[in-house]
């Protein structure tokens, strides 16, 4: 079997990791990834360019493509490689809206009565923002409509002083057109654990993975801006130290309503389905979905596979879809990122990685926005690689891990605190408070 997996970061270096021992592997990617180089055939080019894409696919006489990041699904990538016969691992432009478009996400939970929604309005002018924000008594959550890789989420009570900063914020995203929509939502503001599930789907039938925690504040102590990830962990047995199985098969529920639901309102869904929630007091609520794996969280669930991923793509785009199987084990991802990321000095620097000491360890390197030029491999703005490790505990990964990451040398940082056993008790503390 020939497969194409398309895109740059760990993301996709941790699925094409997962494909290598058992297909023909062949990568597209922006820039050239160190990872996915070494273990796969691969072009050079602009993902979201999906007829040169679609191009490369055909003359690789390719069977399944895996299609990494948003960006190229809300540009159609799926519809394009379908078009030339090429079946995928990702939903089409029209079922790709869940992420590519909140407001349609939102839309969808409340026509078919989907379960966890919460209080949310969209916007597209600044005296009716003015207007809900006088009258909301409520801490809010601002979000453009479109993508923003990660970092246009703004909260009141960590990003944001007041509502009167939020209605500063929300004309500022509808003005610029931030995310591709003069639009904004403003959501409540949910108090409780964030968590995240992502599910294989067949367009009918979906299968969940173990559920992870990311942390996506810049520095230790959960403080800083918000990134794409700093890092994650999951536990032994599928859940959280805080998420009950009846909490987990609730989140579950709702994703699957919502497969339902986008088969009817637009296509079914055959992909990759992330599912962001936030268990309150009163039980999960959906924050976001995306069309696609999470970064870092695909590297906390693929390495625990013990399902081969090829025989599970061949089963998506079959519509064949059933039980996926985990190892029972916990992982620890700790992202790598050039000093003061998300502002940093250290762009275009080179680090230096010891993949050999860093194996030996026990466990993985995963290269995500760095590019591999004739002297070495050198740093971008954004996160440089994540280094995951799994164990029987959270504990043990995250020693296994934090040794790892010391083998990584250059003007980097990483969060130490992410999977530790101090910060998982907050998280767990934090909870027992909510709920009594």
């Amino acid at each position: 079997m020939k497969v194409l997996v398309v895109g740059t970061g760990a993301r996709e270096h941790a699925i094409a990791d997962a494909l290598k021992d058992d297909v023909e592997l062949y990568v597209y990617m922006s820039k050239i990834n160190p990872g996915m180089s070494k273990i796969a055939e691969f072009k050079q080019g602009d993902e979201g360019e999906v007829e040169k894409v679609a191009a490369y696919a055909v003359e690789k006489d390719i069977d399944i493509a895996f299609i990494g990041p948003e960006a190229p699904l809300g540009k159609g990538i799926v519809d394009e490689l379908q078009k030339n016969g090429i079946k995928c691992v990702g939903p089409t432009q029209s079922a790709a809206r869940i992420e590519t478009d909140k407001s349609f996400m939102r839309k969808l939970f409340e026509d078919y009565e989907i379960e966890g929604s919460l209080v949310y309005k969209v916007f597209d002018n600044s005296q009716d923002v003015s207007e809900f924000l006088d009258e909301f008594d409520r801490d809010v959550v601002v979000k453009p409509v479109g993508l923003t890789g990660g970092k246009g989420v703004k909260i009141v009570g960590d990003h944001l002083k007041d509502n009167e900063e939020a209605k500063e914020y929300s004309c500022e995203v509808i003005d610029n057109v931030m995310g591709g929509f003069a639009q904004v939502i403003i959501e409540e503001r949910l108090i409780g654990e964030e968590f995240t599930i992502q599910a294989f789907c067949d367009g009918e039938n979906l299968a969940p993975m173990p559920a992870a925690q990311d942390h996506p504040h810049a520095f230790e102590g959960d403080v800083g801006a918000i990134t794409g990830g700093m890092g994650s962990y999951s536990d032994v047995g599928g859940l959280l130290p805080f998420l009950t199985q009846e909490d987990y098969d609730k989140a579950v529920g709702i994703m699957k309503a919502t497969l339902k639901a986008i088969a009817e309102e637009a296509e079914p869904y055959k992909g990759i389905l992330y599912g962001q929630f936030m268990l309150t007091a009163d039980g999960p609520k959906l924050i976001e979905y995306n069309a696609r794996f999470g970064d870092p969280e695909a590297m906390n669930v693929l390495p625990l596979l013990k399902t081969p991923l090829y025989e599970v793509c061949q089963a998506i785009v079959d519509g064949t879809l059933d039980e996926v199987e985990f190892e029972n084990r916990a992982s620890v991802c700790k992202y790598i990122v050039p000093d003061g990321y998300p502002e940093t000095e250290y762009a275009g620097e080179l680090i230096e990685v010891d993949e050999e000491a860093i194996e030996d360890m026990g466990a993985k390197v995963f290269y995500a926005a760095v590019s591999q030029e004739d002297d070495g491999i050198h740093l971008s703005g954004s996160r440089a690689l994540g280094i995951v490790a799994s164990g029987e505990s959270i504990e043990e990964a995250e020693k296994i891990a934090e040794k790892a990451c010391e083998f990584v040398k250059g003007n980097v940082y990483h969060r130490r605190d992410v999977g530790t056993t101090e910060l998982v008790n907050k998280r767990v503390e934090h909870m027992k408070e909510i709920l009594n």
